[in-house]
C-alpha cells in the first residue's frame, strides 16, 4: 500500500456559463441564399486575411497591432464586424497555442517512455506502473530510430512554441486533407469545393447590450424576423433601409425560447451565428448568450441526499444509486450509447445517454452525481500501449471533454451538481470490496457496476471498502462501530432495529387494525406438541419434561 499514489479531493464542478440555442432558416428564397453567399464568402476572406497577419505577428501582438487589424476591416465591412472578425481569430489563435502546448506534452511523455524502455535488459519484465524492456534486438533497434524522430519533432515543436508559431487551417484540417482522398470519402471536387467554402465562410454577430434586440449586425425580432447588416461593399444588395437585408424565413427557438425571447425584450446580448449544412442542404440560425456562473451547493449539501456514482466506459455509463450512508440503494443501472459513426451521431448518443441518466436520478431524489475525474492524456501514448491498439483505440473513444461539458450544463437545468472525484483504483477497488457481495442469482454485478459504487463512495466521501478493520479487543463494540459507512451518530445497523411503527413484527397497526384479515390454511399442520424445554439450574444439562 506504501507506493499507491496520493488521491485528490472531490469537488463540486461549476456550472454552466453560456447557453446556444438553435433553429433551421426554413423556407430561403434563392435571393435569400445568395446574398448570405455573397455575404460570408466576403467576410470569410476578411477572416483569412486577418488570420494570416495575426499568426505572422507572433508573440509581438499588442493592443496597437490589434487596433490597426481592425481599422483596416472596418473599411471592408464595418466597426462591429471587424470587432468580431478580429475576436474570433484571437479565439483560433489561442486555441491553436493550447494544441500546441499538448502536443509538446505528448511529445515528452513518449520520448521518457523509450528513454526508460531502451536503458532496461531485452525482455525485462515490466510492472503496473512502468512498461519493461523490449522483447527483441529488433524492436529495440526500431524504438531507438523512434526515439531520435520524436527527439527531432520535440525540438522542432519547441523551437515554434517559443517563437510563437502557430499553424491553423481555416475550414479544418481533416477536411483539407480529404481533398487528396475525394474516392475514399465518396466526394467529388466540386462537392468538395462547396464544403470547403462553407466552412471557411464567416456568418456570426457578437451581442451588444444596450441595442435593439441585443445584435446590431444580425438582428431577430420577438416575432422572429432576421435581418443582417450587409457591409460595405454589399451594400446595394440590402431589400431594406439602412443598409439591411430582410430574410423571407423566421425562426421560433421550441428550446429555451422564453429565456431568449426576454432576454431580446430588455435589449441584453444575443450572439448569433448562420451556417450551412452541405450535405443537408439546410441553412441554421444559433443563438448563444452568457449566464451568471452558476452558484455551486456546498459538498456537504450535495452529499445529504445520497450520490449517484457513475462508471464512464467506452459503450455505455454504469451508475449506482447510495444513500448518505454509501450504501448501495436497489440494483445497477445502464445507460448504454454507440460511439461509432459521424460526429453528429456520437453527439445525439451522448446526449440521449446522459438525458436518461439524469431523469432517473431526479426520480430518485438525489442531490448531486458523481463521477470520475478522467483526463486519458498520458494513457494515450503510443509508446505506453504500443502493443496494446485495442486498448488505445478504446480510451481515446471516450470522449471526456465533451462528456463533461454536457453533464454539467444538463444536470445544472435539473438542479443537479455534478461531484468529480479521482478516478484512481476505482475499478479495481470496487471489483475487490463489492463486486462478489453484491451478486446474487437475480442481479448480475458487472466491474462496471461495482466501480459505480466506488465512484459514489468516494464523492460522498467513504472509503471504498465495506468495512473497517474489527475491533482490536473481541466481537463487541467496545471500540467503535464496525462499519465504514455509518457515521459515529448514528443508529447503529448490526443489532436488530424496532421497525418503523414501532410494534412488534405482526403485530396489530397503531389503530388496532390489522393490514388484512386472516386466512384459513389449506396445509395440514400436526398437533401442537405438548413438550416443553426448561433449563435445570443445578445441573449444566437441561431435561425434557410433559
Amino acid at each position: 500500500m506504501g507506493d499507491l499514489r496520493k488521491l485528490t479531493a472531490s469537488f463540486v464542478v461549476s456550472g454552466p456559463c453560456g447557453v446556444a440555442v438553435r433553429d433551421r432558416l426554413k423556407h430561403l428564397t434563392t435571393e435569400d441564399e445568395r446574398v448570405l453567399r455573397a455575404v460570408g464568402a466576403h467576410q470569410g476572406a476578411l477572416a483569412s486575411r486577418d488570420l494570416k497577419v495575426r499568426c505572422a505577428e507572433g508573440l509581438e501582438h499588442g493592443a496597437d497591432t490589434w487596433a490597426a487589424r481592425k481599422r483596416d476591416l472596418t473599411k471592408e465591412s464595418s466597426s462591429r464586424i471587424a470587432g468580431a472578425i478580429t475576436k474570433a481569430t484571437h479565439d483560433q489563435w489561442a486555441l491553436a497555442r493550447r494544441c500546441q502546448a499538448a502536443y509538446i506534452q505528448n511529445l515528452d511523455a513518449g520520448i521518457r517512455t523509450l528513454r526508460h524502455r531502451l536503458s532496461l535488459p531485452l525482455g525485462e519484465k515490466g510492472t503496473k506502473r512502468e512498461a519493461g524492456g523490449y522483447r527483441s534486438k529488433n524492436e529495440w533497434f526500431r524504438k531507438s530510430r523512434r526515439l531520435v524522430a520524436l527527439e527531432d519533432r520535440h525540438a522542432a515543436a519547441v523551437a515554434d512554441w517559443r517563437a510563437g508559431r502557430v499553424r491553423v487551417v481555416r475550414g479544418g484540417k481533416r477536411l483539407l486533407n480529404t481533398r487528396h482522398h475525394l474516392t475514399e470519402a465518396g466526394l467529388t471536387e466540386d462537392r468538395w469545393r462547396e464544403r470547403w467554402e462553407a466552412e471557411r465562410w464567416f456568418l456570426a454577430a457578437d451581442g451588444e447590450s444596450g441595442k435593439r434586440f441585443g445584435n446590431e449586425t444580425i438582428r431577430v425580432t420577438p416575432d422572429g424576423e432576421v435581418s443582417v447588416r450587409l457591409p460595405a461593399p454589399l451594400a446595394h444588395l440590402a431589400n431594406t433601409r439602412h443598409g439591411r437585408y430582410v430574410l423571407a424565413s423566421t425562426v421560433a427557438f421550441a428550446h429555451r425560447g422564453a429565456e431568449w425571447a426576454d432576454r431580446i425584450a430588455a435589449n441584453r446580448a444575443v450572439a448569433y451565428r448562420i451556417h450551412l449544412d452541405v450535405e443537408r442542404g439546410r441553412w441554421y440560425l444559433t443563438a448563444s448568450w452568457q449566464r451568471p456562473v452558476v452558484q455551486t451547493i456546498p459538498l456537504e449539501t450535495a452529499r445529504a441526499g445520497g450520490m449517484i456514482g457513475v462508471d464512464t466506459n467506452a459503450d455505455h455509463f454504469a451508475a449506482y444509486r447510495l444513500d448518505r450512508h454509501g450504501n448501495p440503494v436497489g440494483g445497477p443501472h445502464r445507460f448504454g450509447y454507440d460511439l461509432s459513426g459521424t460526429a453528429s451521431h456520437r453527439d445525439a448518443q451522448i446526449r440521449h445517454a446522459l438525458t436518461r441518466l439524469i431523469n432517473w436520478a431526479v426520480r430518485a431524489g438525489v442531490a448531486a452525481i458523481g463521477i470520475e475525474d478522467l483526463d486519458f492524456t498520458t494513457e494515450k501514448t503510443r509508446e505506453k500501449h504500443g502493443r496494446r491498439k485495442r486498448f488505445r483505440q478504446l480510451i481515446s473513444g471516450i470522449p471526456t471533454g465533451k462528456l463533461k461539458a454536457r453533464l454539467v450544463s444538463m444536470a445544472a437545468e435539473q438542479g443537479l451538481a455534478i461531484v468529480a472525484v479521482d478516478p484512481a483504483y476505482t475499478s479495481m477497488w470496487g471489483a475487490q470490496h463489492w463486486q462478489k457481495p453484491l451478486t446474487t442469482p437475480h442481479r448480475k454485478m458487472s466491474r462496471h457496476d461495482a466501480a459505480g459504487i466506488a465512484i459514489g463512495r468516494r464523492a460522498l466521501g467513504h472509503p471504498v471498502r465495506r468495512r473497517t478493520a474489527p475491533p482490536p479487543h473481541d466481537r463487541s463494540d467496545r471500540a467503535g462501530h464496525r462499519t465504514a459507512q455509518a457515521a459515529p451518530g448514528d443508529r447503529g445497523r448490526e443489532g436488530t432495529r424496532p421497525p418503523a411503527t414501532d410494534r412488534p413484527s405482526g403485530g396489530p397497526l397503531p389503530s388496532g387494525k390489522r393490514k388484512r384479515e386472516p386466512s384459513a390454511s389449506n396445509t395440514v399442520r400436526d398437533a401442537p406438541s405438548t413438550h416443553r424445554w426448561v433449563q435445570d439450574s443445578l445441573r449444566p444439562t437441561g431435561k425434557w419434561i410433559t
